[in-house]
Order: C-alpha cells, then sequence, then structure tokens
C-alpha cells in the first residue's frame, strides 16, 4: 500500500466532564430514601442508612451526565432533594491562602 492510499485514523476524545451526585436531604420518607441510597450505589441498608444521614453527602463521583441525571431522578422518587455537579477539574482548584 502507498502513502496515498493508506487508511486514516482519528483520536476522539471525549470532552464530557465528569459529575457527582450530591444528596442533600432524605425529606419526610426517609427510609424510601435510604433504600433509592441502596439501589443507586450497591451499599448495603446500613451502610445506605448512615450516608442519608449524614447529609449533605456525596453519593457517587465520576459519572456521565445522563448517568448522573438518572440517579438523581432515583432519589427525587423517593422524596429526597438531591442535585448533580460537575466535578472541577484538578488544574481547576482554587489555591489555599
Amino acid at each position: 500500500m502507498s502513502d496515498e492510499e493508506s487508511p486514516e485514523y482519528y483520536t476522539l476524545l471525549c470532552d464530557d466532564p465528569s459529575h457527582e451526585v450530591v444528596l442533600i436531604d432524605c425529606g419526610p420518607r426517609e427510609m424510601d430514601v435510604i433504600r433509592a441510597v441502596r439501589k443507586v450505589t450497591g451499599l448495603s441498608l446500613w451502610h445506605s442508612r448512615v450516608l442519608a444521614r449524614q447529609v449533605p453527602v456525596t453519593l457517587l463521583e465520576g459519572l456521565s451526565a445522563y448517568r448522573a441525571q438518572s440517579t438523581v431522578a432515583v432519589l427525587q422518587s423517593a422524596g429526597a432533594r438531591a442535585e448533580w455537579r460537575q466535578e472541577p477539574e484538578p488544574g481547576d482548584m482554587a489555591p489555599s491562602p
């Protein structure tokens, strides 16, 4: 194969930043939220309860935007207040005074 006939290869870079899911409040249906935390994290019921009672707490990190939104939807359907946030890039941290 000559240079003119060689195939071209492209490297695709994913610019989708990672996201985190933060549980802000359990609301009045604490047990439903604990079960939802267990469902999205895969933790035991006991560990899920401990996490849910430490609000505000980051439940998951390193997620795609779609997965973070889906996780928040599961938590909200259980009665929780939760949000997804874009994780700061390592170089974006403000220096300490």
